[in-house]
């Protein structure tokens, strides 16, 4: 068992109100699993939302947990750099995957820019009419009045099958793609989790054959400039057609682009599903309503928040909230704290289908790092649930969801549905 599990698991039923403040450990995996972190941020955006955690698992810390103070820190990359890491673990030296949201201009503007027509509206328009191909295929295979898996049957296939597009993957082999995900997100010493149960020497060999299988890919596409790819626009472009060359950085950016675009839309898949279930007043409104579905996605995305944070470093000392942070400090902004801010959002505890101002939310983050995919997993998740309305009744959620592990992903790894037809 890593440090960082027996951290967690030794910690994570604590009271938040009968440890002292200066005590406070938001890092504890087991809490986000449990679904027990609320009351802890809460306390947190109380009485210190700027709060310092001097021994973690992870070690020292600063937590930032309210809206407005996670939007200063976000949009200040000249202060707060993303090099080296954007989760709270730090890697190790001697295998440290990098990509370009862990990078700084000018060196992140440049990558980033390379992939970025993968998902530009141009070719966003031209996914929507595969996306609810896919999806129909995907919904009329399920069976009816019959208990089976939404995670893996709709939650997984779904955005596996968007992935498998966005690189241009070999169809038969998309499973590789999830997988490769909860590789690269599964680490005890980075994020708290495990769940790919493997060692740190089995997780680098996995993903080291994830670099040998892209590599191959990549060779055969470094002619394919009218293609829209990311393997192809990466060996394509100028600026990054040397990245095969640095293989940990080519292997950085995988990681970055396979995760990016299948845990956020994922688990706001199954995490929609649940909320439904769980306000069936707000269910009952959306069946009344089905235009109402582009502003439940976003809703739907702030509550789940399916990356609980994201951290920065500090370059040079800083105050905020009336602390001084100081120069290579550790800086955590918990998004997932921030959407509960009731500061900055009226009722955040609640989920309301037809919240005004519903894409207001920290889940896609601020700044120069803000998710490029952000329309293509609302795309998804918008069609995904017009073609649901059109087909069901109801998704019942028969049984407790189960949950993931970690500090980073807030993920369902299996949630047991039963659907209901409508009945004309």
């Amino acid at each position: 068992m890593s440090i960082a599990e027996d951290h967690s698991q030794e910690l994570k039923f604590a009271d938040p109100n009968s440890v002292p403040i200066n005590e406070l450990d938001v890092s504890q995996s087991g809490l986000f699993q449990n679904q027990e972190h609320w009351a802890y941020f809460e306390r947190l955006r109380r009485e210190d939302p700027v709060h310092y955690c001097k021994d973690s698992a992870f070690g020292p810390y600063w937590s930032i947990t309210r809206f407005k103070d996670i939007v200063e820190v976000d949009s200040n990359f000249q202060v707060f750099s993303s090099d080296r890491s954007i989760v709270i673990g730090d890697p190790p030296e001697e295998f440290n995957p990098r990509n370009f949201i862990a990078m700084d201009p000018p060196r992140h503007d440049v990558q980033r820019k390379a992939v970025t027509p993968a998902v530009a509206p141009a070719n966003l328009a031209k996914l929507e009419g595969l996306i609810r191909e896919r999806v129909c295929k995907i919904l009329d295979s399920l069976p009816v009045n019959e208990e089976f898996d939404w995670v893996d049957k709709v939650s997984i296939e779904l955005t596996t099958q968007m992935l498998a597009t966005l690189f241009d993957f070999p169809w038969e082999e998309r499973r590789l793609l999830p997988y490769w995900s909860d590789v690269t997100t599964s680490s005890p010493d980075l994020v708290g989790a495990d769940a790919a149960k493997l060692t740190d020497a089995e997780r680098q060999e996995e993903l080291k054959n994830c670099l040998a299988y892209f590599m191959k890919l990549w060779g055969e596409r470094t002619d394919n400039t009218d293609k829209t790819d990311f393997i192809s626009l990466l060996a394509t472009n100028p600026d990054t057609r040397e990245m095969s060359n640095d293989p940990l950085e080519f292997l950085g950016n995988l990681m970055l682009l396979i995760v990016g675009g299948n845990d956020t839309t994922r688990n706001s898949i199954s995490g929609g599903v649940l909320a439904l279930n769980q306000n069936p007043k707000e269910y009952e409104k959306l069946k009344a309503n089905p235009d109402l579905i582009p502003n439940m996605v976003s809703e739907i995305i702030r509550w789940v928040t399916p990356l609980a944070h994201m951290r920065r470093t500090a370059l040079s000392d800083y105050e905020l909230g009336g602390k001084t942070i100081k120069k290579g400090d550790k800086v955590i902004m918990w998004y997932i704290s921030g959407n509960r801010d009731d500061s900055e959002i009226d009722r955040p505890n609640e989920f309301i289908i037809d919240r005004p101002k519903a894409r207001h939310h920290l889940s896609f983050g601020f700044g120069i790092h803000r998710c490029m995919g952000n329309r293509v997993g609302e795309m998804q998740l918008k069609i995904l649930w017009e073609e649901i309305l059109k087909r069901f009744d109801r998704v019942e959620v028969v049984g407790e969801a189960e949950r993931l592990q970690s500090n980073f992903v807030m993920g369902i790894t299996k949630m047991p549905v039963i659907l209901h037809p409508k009945t004309n």
